[in-house]
C-alpha cells in the first residue's frame, strides 16, 4: 500500500500532539491517530495538573500553545517536609518561577486547536502506512505489546489519588509536599498551586498505599477534604473538594527497546509513557515525554542538512534518538526511585538519617542552587 504519510503518530495526547506540531513544521506529512470513544463510555473531567520546567515551557511557547497566566501558575517557593522533622525549602531565583503548574484540560485544548489548524496534520481513526510510526499511546500501549517489546515494570505499593481543592488561604505560589508514614506505609502528599498568582485552588496528588487510597476514594467530599487538610497541617486553611477524584497505580517502568522495524520494513519508535513511567514525587512525568518528542524532532530535522537523503525511518536517526533519551533518563530514574524507596523504608534508623539529610541539604546553598537548576531545565 502506498504511504500517504511520512510519520504516523499513534496517540493524540499531549505528547503525540506536540510531536505532530513539531514535525509539521518540517513539512512532513503527519497522520495523528486518536482514541475512538465507545458510544457507552463516560469521560470524567480531567483533574490532573502538571509541573512543567523551563524547557517544556519554551517548547510549548514556541508552538504557541502555552496557557495564559490563569492556567499556568509560576511556582515561587517549594516547601518539602520529611516524615520526622526533615525540611527543605527552594525559592525561585527569578520572578519567572522554579516551574509552572499547568492545568491539563486547558493545555490539551490548546494543542488540539493548533493541530486542527495545521494543514500538514491529518486526524485519523486508525493507523496508516508511514515510513515512521511513533507510539505515544501511554503506559498501556497496545502497539508496544503487539510489537513484543519487553516493558520492565517495578510496581510501587502506592496508588496516586488526584483531585482539585480550594483553600480558605491563598497558595501564594507555593508548591507543597509532605512525606509521612502511617501504619499502612508511605504517603506522599503534594499540593500544586492553580488559578494564577493570586489563586487559592490547588491540584492534589496523594500517593498512598492501595488500601488507604481506596479508603480516601470512599469518603464523601467533606470527609475527604478534612483528611487532606489534616495531612497538610492546615497550611492552606479550610479545604473544600471542588472536583471528582481519580486514582491510578504507581510504578517505575521502561521499555527495553525504544525503536525498531515492523515486518514490512517501516520503522517505529516509542515516546512518552509508552517508553517509560516514573513516580510523580518529582513532578517530571510530562516533562520527560515532551523531552522525548523534542529530541526526536531535533534528530529528524538534520535531514535538512547533509542527511537530506535519509528517510525519516532511517535507523541512523532512530538510534541517535534512543541513545540520547536513555542516557538522559538513567539518572532521573535512579534518583526518583531511590528517593521513593528511601522514604518508604520503615526502619527507624533510616528515618533519622533521611530527615537529617534533608535538613543538612537545606543548609547547603551551592548544592541547593545546582539542584534547582537541574530541575528547572
Amino acid at each position: 500500500m502506498a504511504q500517504k504519510f511520512d510519520v504516523c503518530i499513534r496517540g493524540d495526547g499531549m505528547v503525540g500532539r506536540t510531536l505532530a506540531l513539531l514535525l509539521a513544521r518540517q513539512r512532513l506529512r503527519v497522520g495523528l491517530v486518536g482514541a475512538t470513544p465507545s458510544p457507552t463510555s463516560h469521560t470524567s473531567p480531567d483533574v490532573r495538573a502538571y509541573s512543567l520546567n523551563s524547557a517544556s515551557k519554551d517548547l510549548l511557547s514556541d508552538l504557541r500553545c502555552w496557557p495564559d497566566s490563569l492556567h499556568a501558575t509560576p511556582v515561587q517557593h517549594m516547601r518539602v517536609w520529611g516524615d520526622d522533622g526533615g525540611f527543605a525549602h527552594f525559592e525561585s531565583p527569578t520572578p519567572d518561577g522554579l516551574s509552572w503548574i499547568v492545568d491539563v484540560p486547558t493545555l490539551e485544548a490548546q494543542l488540539a486547536q493548533a493541530v486542527r489548524y495545521q494543514a500538514e496534520i491529518t486526524l485519523l481513526e486508525a493507523p496508516a502506512p508511514a515510513a515512521l510510526t511513533v507510539v505515544c499511546e501511554g503506559r498501556r500501549s497496545r502497539t508496544r505489546d503487539e510489537l513484543g517489546v519487553d516493558f520492565e515494570v517495578l510496581p510501587y505499593e502506592q496508588h496516586a489519588v488526584a483531585a482539585r481543592v480550594r483553600g480558605s488561604i491563598a497558595h501564594r505560589q507555593q508548591a507543597l509536599q509532605w512525606f509521612a508514614h502511617h501504619g499502612k506505609g508511605l504517603e506522599i502528599l503534594a499540593l500544586l498551586p492553580l488559578g494564577g498568582a493570586q489563586g487559592n485552588t490547588a491540584g492534589l496528588v496523594w500517593s498512598l498505599p492501595p488500601e488507604r487510597a481506596q479508603e480516601m476514594l470512599a469518603l464523601d467530599a467533606h470527609a475527604f477534604a478534612q483528611a487532606v487538610e489534616e495531612a497538610s497541617h492546615g497550611v492552606l486553611g479550610q479545604l473544600e473538594l471542588i472536583s471528582e477524584r481519580a486514582m491510578w497505580p504507581l510504578q517505575l517502568a521502561r521499555a527495553e527497546r525504544w525503536t525498531g522495524n515492523f515486518a514490512d520494513g517501516s520503522a517505529w519508535a516509542l515516546a512518552g509513557d509508552a517508553a517509560h513511567n516514573i513516580h510523580p514525587l518529582a513532578g517530571l512525568g510530562l516533562n520527560l515525554g515532551l523531552a522525548d518528542v523534542a529530541e526526536l524532532a531535533t534528530v529528524l530535522q538534520t535531514r535538512e542538512g547533509p542527511d537530506y537523503w535519509r528517510s525519516v525511518g532511517d535507523r541512523y536517526f532512530l538510534r541517535r534518538y534512543e541513545r540520547a533519551r536513555k542516557a538522559h533518563m538513567l539518572p532521573t530514574w535512579a534518583a526518583c526511585d531511590g528517593l521513593q524507596r528511601l522514604f518508604a523504608h520503615p526502619n527507624a534508623s533510616v528515618q533519622v538519617l533521611r530527615n537529617w539529610g534533608m535538613n543538612g541539604f537545606d543548609k547547603l546553598s551551592p548544592i541547593k542552587r545546582w539542584t534547582m537548576q537541574q530541575a528547572m531545565n
